[in-house]
């Protein structure tokens, strides 16, 4: 009877034990976090019963200089912190908590997403734009991972293309736009961070956009790869990445084009050509247009770096005016300016939308509300492509 006891009381603190591992290893407690309510309120929890105090914060607030706002959690009597959202239109967010002031992830959602060197869990509240970046029951693209060489960095690069549905079974060619990340970024940002895959997937579905090849490669010339992908290995991305805007990368871009062209079923004409980057990349799409006046037909600058002090020692930055004179006499279809209200790049923008007005040099310009973030941008793109190769 006594071995009994004891087997029992030994399998009972095995139970136990192998209880707390798995607890450990998964979470603890099933939490639901985030939960969605129908009225699109939205509920976070997370267990910290030695938690003095517990914030949300969450890209949706006012802005606390250059993050997102936050909000205390409220905790209950098992040390479980929890806050409710107003009523959230619908997008895709992305948010953290701060347990005791050090961010961090929520362990009960597995979605997050790199934005330089931060993971952020993410949250889709789906319907009207948000329903673009959503992957819907619509013929899909593909999205591959490549390398192609690069004679003027003298280095084999890594590229994220996407090409539209159907592609692979079709002989058609198609024309192609260059989209190009901001400072921070690389090859992995436009497909993560911007949905580029999903926004096209439905765009052209709709009938919205043309059947296009989306072209995303890494800017920072310093790179081969995103962190993590090159022979670099494994390190902590950085906001600034050496020769970043040098002139370097622009100088070199008809690498990446000459290897579309080599490569792909594509139209190789201007008027099957656009380039368009987010701020750093809005920066770079500015120069390389203008640096190659008769290659790209369409350029999009969504809340583009122009900066008023940028070094002007390389090649690329000379002669602007002159340049930008030679693109407009050569011709474009489209010129399109997009910019937060709130963007800290808002007054350079006006300035130099004023610049190209006062040249006689036609553009669209597009306003929206917030600043320097991922959702205007994604809504930049899912109104630029539509406009692009309709010839």
């Amino acid at each position: 009877m006594k071995n009994i006891l004891i087997f029992i009381v030994t399998a009972m603190t095995l139970m136990s034990f192998q209880a707390s591992v798995l607890q450990a290893q998964y979470g603890g407690n099933e939490i639901v976090s985030p939960e969605i309510h129908e009225d699109n309120t939205v509920t976070f929890r997370v267990q910290a019963p030695g938690a003095e105090e517990v914030k949300l914060r969450g890209d949706w607030m006012p802005a606390e200089g250059w993050v997102p706002g936050s909000v205390a959690m409220e905790r209950d009597e098992n040390g479980l912190w929890a806050y409710t959202t107003a009523v959230l239109e619908p997008e895709l967010y992305g948010y953290a908590f701060l347990i005791d002031g050090v961010s961090t992830n929520d362990p009960n959602n597995v979605f997050v997403s790199r934005d330089i060197a931060t993971n952020t869990n993410i949250l889709l509240l789906e319907g009207e734009q948000a329903d673009l970046y959503r992957v819907m029951d619509v013929p899909h693209g593909t999205v591959t991972r490549t390398w192609y060489n690069s004679p003027g960095l003298n280095m084999s690069r890594r590229i994220t293309i996407y090409t539209p549905p159907g592609y692979e079974s079709a002989r058609s060619s198609y024309p192609v736009l260059y989209l190009l990340h901001g400072a921070g970024g690389d090859e992995e940002a436009w497909n993560e961070l911007g949905r580029a895959s999903q926004i096209m997937d439905n765009l052209i579905a709709q009938g919205k956009a043309e059947p296009m090849i989306v072209v995303m490669p890494n800017g920072n010339v310093s790179q081969q790869a995103a962190p993590g992908e090159g022979k670099r290995g494994y390190y902590k991305p950085q906001f600034m990445e050496t020769g970043t805007m040098d002139g370097t990368f622009e100088a070199t871009f008809l690498d990446i084009v000459k290897f579309v062209e080599d490569n792909y079923r594509v139209k190789a004409k201007k008027k099957n050509r656009a380039v368009a980057g987010l701020s750093m990349g809005g920066f770079h799409s500015l120069h390389i247009s203008r640096y190659y006046p008769n290659t790209f037909d369409y350029v999009g600058l969504f809340s583009a770096a122009i900066l008023p002090n940028q070094n002007t020692t390389s090649e690329v930055y000379k002669n602007i005016d002159a340049t930008l004179k030679i693109q407009k006499e050569n011709g474009y279809e489209l010129y399109w300016i997009g910019i937060g209200k709130a963007d800290f790049l808002y007054n350079n923008i006006v300035n130099y939308k004023e610049k190209l007005d006062a040249m006689g040099m036609p553009n669209t310009y597009r306003e929206s509300e917030g600043g320097h973030i991922w959702k205007n941008w994604r809504i930049y793109l899912s109104e630029f492509a539509p406009q692009l190769f309709r010839q």
